[in-house]
């Protein structure tokens, strides 16, 4: 069983290539106004609006990983948590279209990943599963009753992965993927800036599918499935309650009328189940308090008007300062996100270096553990130098060139990924990993979703920006980089500059009006 899982995810990541002569299987036409529904609602639920103050405020960003007093978990520390991990952070207007923006990004802005909350012994909240709804920042009470005394808050995601196929086909998996791993992150965020420390917990999909009511197929008949990802603890005692005595609602229809279908993702999807990683030599303590930021930007203002850019300026040269600290919050120890993600580091960035202070243009790696550094080397074109490239951080110089050119040509040919300072090439350990465990291909893109989130934030906090870039091609990255076989594979590439806002676009208030506080 285990080889036929093997042999279903790694036969998915070769045909979900894209190449400089084809693109990944995808659909031939779109039609947005039929694009899926951007919220699940879930009828017949009782909806309880959240409480939408942020419990925290003047907390530096350099200070973000410093321990501070817990904020208590009840529904009021539950309301500013959501709001700063997976609320709306505000709404975009262009000539009568509207869509709205999110405290973490997503491929296409389509965000796949919804969130659950499972809570026993919360104040102000009963008992019960509850299904966050990001447009209406409310909980909706999916089930409750259980005979058991439990307690404890506990997030759970899941992906809805049409909301990905209907724009990108076959690739969409890794998409809801990385997309999951920018979540975990911006909640590790979340998290510390209100003294909390959760953690994943070692509990298979099907047991989280479980406790999320995902596994009540009859519920889900003629809608789109949503397949269980994670459950996160927010307190590190917490105790799961046994199953719900009583459930409610019905999932709504994203899409009434899908064109295409993709069973490789779902094939894909059964084939990667499994529990989260076991922790290991990474330290899950290390905290890294940076008073060096540029300026004393509030943690909370980067976190709600973070965005992706759209373009960049094609001249700006990012300081010196800035780029060693963005880089050092990709290092073990070096940001929040790997306080929730002590393993240790598989993913690696290589960076295409085109307008950096006193770095030289072209192509640089970053391993994040020393044991990596050799078997970059042992796989990675001979002809690179390997120059040590900053005495304070594990970068290296592997060829000198300017590199513009060649990031926008791997990027689907973008002009976004030349127009930068920076173009990262995210790497992973691919073929031990996912040989040791099907489920590692979730994993290596959830790290690699991480590492991108990282990236957006300390960009923002800089006044630079990021966005990711899911669309490259897969083996003229690997022929670049002279890599032989698949024990290293490209999972995502992600870019930062100086970013060109488009002054034709409104922004408006992520929650204008109150909500009613139920619905039939």
């Amino acid at each position: 069983m285990s080889d036929s899982r093997l042999a279903t995810v790694l036969a998915y990541h070769a045909r979900s290539k894209h190449a400089l002569d084809r693109y990944a299987a995808g659909p031939g036409t779109l039609d947005w106004d039929a694009q899926p529904a951007a919220f699940r609602d879930w009828a017949g639920t009782q909806r309880i609006a959240l409480p939408r103050d942020i419990a925290v405020a003047a907390i530096p960003w350099g200070e973000v990983a410093a321990g501070r007093p817990a904020v208590p978990p009840d529904s009021a520390g539950l309301g500013s948590f959501l709001r700063l991990c997976v609320g709306l952070t505000a709404w975009k207007e262009y000539a009568g279209s509207r869509w709205s923006l999110r405290a973490h990004p997503s491929s296409g802005n389509l965000h796949p990943t919804e969130t659950w909350l499972i809570a026993a012994g919360v104040a102000g909240l009963d008992d019960g599963l509850y299904h966050y709804h990001n447009l209406h920042h409310a909980l909706e009470r999916r089930a409750w009753g259980t005979p058991v005394r439990a307690r404890g808050a506990c997030l759970g995601f899941s992906s809805i992965h049409w909301r990905e196929a209907w724009k990108y086909g076959e690739r969409a998996f890794r998409y809801c993927q990385l997309d999951l791993g920018h979540v975990l992150a911006a909640v590790s965020y979340a998290a510390a800036l209100q003294g909390w420390r959760p953690r994943l917990l070692n509990i298979d999909t099907v047991g989280a599918a479980r406790h999320l009511g995902l596994d009540r197929a009859g519920d889900f008949a003629g809608v789109e499935q949503e397949e269980a990802e994670v459950l996160v603890a927010l307190e590190t005692d917490v105790v799961l309650p046994p199953d719900w005595q009583h459930w409610a609602g019905k999932p709504g229809l994203l899409d009434p009328r899908p064109l295409y279908r993709w069973p490789v993702i779902d094939e894909v999807a059964v084939a990667t189940r499994g529990a989260p990683p076991v922790a290991g030599a990474a330290s899950a303590d290390t905290a890294v308090c940076r008073s060096d930021c540029a300026a004393d930007i509030d943690a909370v203002e980067v976190i709600l008007r973070r965005r992706s850019a759209q373009a960049f300026d094609g001249r700006s040269t990012m300081p010196a300062g800035v780029f060693r600290r963005l880089l050092t919050a990709l290092l073990p120890g070096g940001s929040p996100a790997w306080k929730l993600w002590p393993h240790p580091a598989r993913v690696h960035p290589l960076l295409l270096v085109h307008r950096v202070e006193g770095i030289e243009p072209g192509l640089y790696a970053l391993p994040r553990t020393a044991a990596a550094k050799g078997m970059l080397q042992s796989v990675l074109r001979d002809t690179f130098s390997w120059q040590p490239a900053d005495p304070g951080l594990p970068l290296f110089q592997l060829v000198a060139a300017r590199t513009g050119k060649t990031a926008r040509t791997l990027c689907c040919h973008q002009a976004i990924a030349a127009e930068g300072a920076v173009t990262f090439m995210l790497l992973a350990e691919f073929a031990g990993p996912v040989a040791a465990d099907p489920a590692g291909y979730r994993h290596l893109h959830w790290e690699a979703g991480m590492l991108g989130h990282v990236v957006t934030l300390e960009a923002e906090a800089a006044g630079w920006r990021g966005t990711g870039i899911g669309c490259f091609f897969d083996d003229a990255d690997h022929e670049l980089l002279g890599l032989p076989d698949n024990r290293f594979q490209v999972i995502y590439h992600y870019a930062v500059g100086m970013a060109v806002d488009d002054p034709r676009l409104l922004t408006l208030p992520a929650y204008e009006a109150e909500e009613e506080g139920g619905h039939g």
